[in-house]
């Protein structure tokens, strides 16, 4: 959960006068979630951001599902993902619920002719290759391989990457998306034992005011439409502003591992939470101390939870023959574990350089006809030999 955090020139009260040199008022926006319950930052706006001059059009960017119940281990190799000169295009849904799309992006060029609302969810973007500029309304941030740019629902941004070369996991959370509750005080503060703090997350830190009339596309996603907005004022036209509701950045390698005698259960690698799924970061580690432990995990049911893992960097030592941008899913219902081998080959190491991403979902997963066309086949196979 963000800390409260301002740039620019805000007024000492809210819901007051505040006015240019010339004697005009700002135009003040409460950009809040779950009702007026929920996190919330007041922006303050150079010009009305309510003013629409036409709206061109609308799409249907609903996912394809190929299979709409899954009872089977499946493997997908995600860095097959085409690349694509925009960036909306190049956003592949690969599984998805009614709490979250969990999605696949190779777009080589920034975005430059429009900008970007998702009006349905929050989203955890993971940049695996690449590195560039957030744009947003609340100002920038820098990001590059490893970080994760948190994006709340209803902020207005752009991406632009340094290079055409870019690979990006991204998840759709139609539910607000939290740091795990468990490693918060009642006041919000991240606790000693959490495995990052308030020093690593990365708010916007540069604020571009825009006081510009013209023709701006906002393209809005909306239950599963793409809605194309011509505004008649930049959406970077703030001010300042302050608040709890704003983008942030947090590297995986700032991501401190919790480690113990024995093996320790998924819930210490958790960095992000909300009420489908939780988000887990394996990053490299000192493996357990005990002098009988058996590094690999231990076989196990996810009875209540299907089980993603996105393969980034390293050696994943509980995988055989895994490459970087590899998926796995391991559905709920049926036990699942190390690869043959790996359980006796762990014995006796003392660390792990592996990296990688989890998502765990309390619902099952739809596959999509894009994932079907990306899976490995026969993965479910791979147990096979072992002893």
């Amino acid at each position: 959960m963000p800390f409260y955090h301002k740039l620019g020139s805000i007024p000492p009260k809210r819901h007051t006068i505040f006015r240019k040199d010339d004697g005009s008022l700002y135009h003040e926006q409460l950009f809040g979630t779950i009702g007026f319950d929920g996190m919330s930052s007041l922006m303050y706006h150079m010009r009305p951001p309510t003013v629409v001059k036409e709206i061109k059009g609308e799409k249907n960017i609903a996912p394809e599902i190929g299979a709409n119940k899954n009872m089977i281990m499946r493997s997908f190799m995600g860095y097959k993902v085409l690349e694509k000169n925009d960036f909306l295009e190049s956003r592949v849904p690969m599984l998805v619920n009614s709490d979250c799309y969990i999605e696949l992006a190779a777009p080589k060029n920034s975005m430059t002719d429009y900008f970007y609302k998702n009006a349905d969810a929050d989203e955890i973007i993971f940049v695996h290759k690449g590195q560039g500029t957030l744009k947003t309304q609340l100002g920038n941030i820098d990001f590059a391989y490893g970080d994760y740019l948190v994006i709340p629902r209803g902020m207005i941004y752009q991406l632009h990457f340094k290079g055409d070369e870019n690979k990006l996991l991204i998840v759709q959370s139609f539910s607000p998306v939290y740091t795990p509750k468990r490693y918060r005080n009642w006041f919000g503060q991240l606790l000693e034992h959490s495995p990052f703090c308030e020093r690593d997350i990365r708010p916007p830190h540069v604020l571009e005011t825009h006081d510009e009339e013209g023709d701006f596309l906002v393209r809005i996603k909306k239950e599963d439409v793409l809605y194309d907005y011509v505004y008649s004022n930049h959406p970077f036209d703030l001010i300042g502003w302050d608040g709890y509701n704003y983008p942030y950045a947090f590297s995986i390698h700032d991501f401190e591992p919790i480690t113990g005698r024995v093996h320790q259960p998924p819930p210490v690698h958790q960095t992000f939470e909300t009420a489908g799924f939780v988000l887990c970061s394996f990053v490299p580690r000192l493996f357990d101390y005990h002098p009988d432990a058996i590094p690999a995990p231990y076989n196990h049911s996810n009875i209540d939870s299907d089980e993603v893992l996105y393969y980034v960097d390293g050696d994943f030592m509980s995988r055989n023959n895994i490459e970087m941008g590899q998926i796995t899913l391991h559905p709920a219902g049926i036990p699942h574990g190390p690869h043959p081998g790996a359980y006796e080959r762990s014995i006796g190491e003392k660390e792990t350089l592996e990296l990688a991403v989890m998502v765990d979902t309390f619902k099952p997963l739809k596959l999509t006809k894009q994932a079907l066309d990306l899976e490995q086949e026969d993965y479910h196979k791979s147990w096979i030999g072992a002893k």
